[in-house]
């Protein structure tokens, strides 16, 4: 008989995540899990965050970040204020160290609630996005949908956040474009060896830009953290905002800071929804109709 593992329902801003507790566990959740997981409309997700026990000395956990076709995602910004937040109820703590696949980084949250994720620092260099060949200027890559004499969405800015990034910069609304026909082609366009996050972005002021995400591995989603951050250093990049910035995606605000210590520190808020149990052979799950914690414990 299988072992269920403890699980949160959450989202942040709207981007649907699932955090899973595994620190007391030696298996993993499976892609075949994950993808029967995002079949069930209830706990249809973007990203699992699956908490496991720490491997280095200093951070509180490894956390595993799988998409919602069962692939392995290097970063969720939105999905790293929802392990906060589960964490933060279980402990009441409110500061943590976490390891990724792309690295280590810190969390806090706030007296208010909202909580603030230290991204990294983005990587311009084509090899490190990485892009198939070499580009000199990242900021702006030859890339277009459409007649080449008159493309929909041109030119755009590449970044790592810990994941690939390409944002096209457009100068009317966001939802005018049809990023669910565009996003899959250029995800999987040859110049992304490993894929891409593909967002249309609208600067709206120094200090303002509006987002719309068609995510690698999930497609469209109310909101990417990551997202936000590479649109923000890439804005700032061209010198099309300021270093601080209020990124507004489908699923509301995010406040972004390029740091001069190249730094990005994303803040925003989670958001629990529901608790269970589930497989993470399998993805069979049960809701936990007692809980009232926002932890996963």
């Amino acid at each position: 008989m299988a072992v269920y593992a403890q699980f949160a329902k959450m989202n942040g801003l709207g981007n649907e995540i699932i955090v899973a507790d595994m620190r007391l566990r030696t298996d993993r959740i499976t892609p075949e899990a994950a993808i029967a997981l995002d079949r069930d409309q209830a706990t249809k997700f973007d990203q699992i965050m699956a908490i496991h026990a720490p491997r280095t000395d200093g951070t509180e956990a490894y956390i595993e970040i799988i998409n919602s076709d069962g692939t392995q995602a290097q970063a969720c910004g939105n999905g790293m204020r929802c392990v906060v937040q589960a964490l933060s109820s279980e402990t009441g703590r409110r500061e943590f160290t976490f390891e990724t696949i792309a690295g280590i980084l810190t969390a806090h949250e706030h007296a208010d609630g909202q909580i603030s994720v230290d991204m990294g620092t983005p990587r311009f260099d084509w090899q490190d996005i990485p892009l198939a060949e070499p580009f000199h200027d990242t900021r702006r890559i030859e890339l277009q949908i459409g007649p080449i004499d008159a493309p929909v969405l041109h030119s755009p800015s590449v970044v790592s956040m810990g994941n690939p990034h390409a944002i096209f910069w457009v100068d009317q609304d966001v939802w005018t474009y049809d990023l669910e026909r565009f996003g899959p082609l250029l995800e999987n366009h040859p110049i992304f060896p490993e894929r891409a996050n593909i967002s249309i972005a609208h600067v709206t002021s120094g200090n303002a830009i509006t987002l719309r995400t068609w995510e690698r591995g999930a497609g469209l989603t109310k909101a990417c953290g990551s997202a936000a951050c590479a649109a923000a250093v890439s804005a700032a990049r061209t010198g099309r905002t300021d270093r601080a910035v209020t990124v507004t995606v489908p699923g509301g605000p995010l406040s972004i800071e390029w740091r001069e210590n190249d730094h990005v520190i994303m803040t925003g808020p989670a958001e629990w929804e529901f608790s269970g149990s589930l497989d993470p052979a399998t993805g069979a799950w049960q809701r936990d109709e007692a809980a009232t914690s926002q932890g996963v414990a």
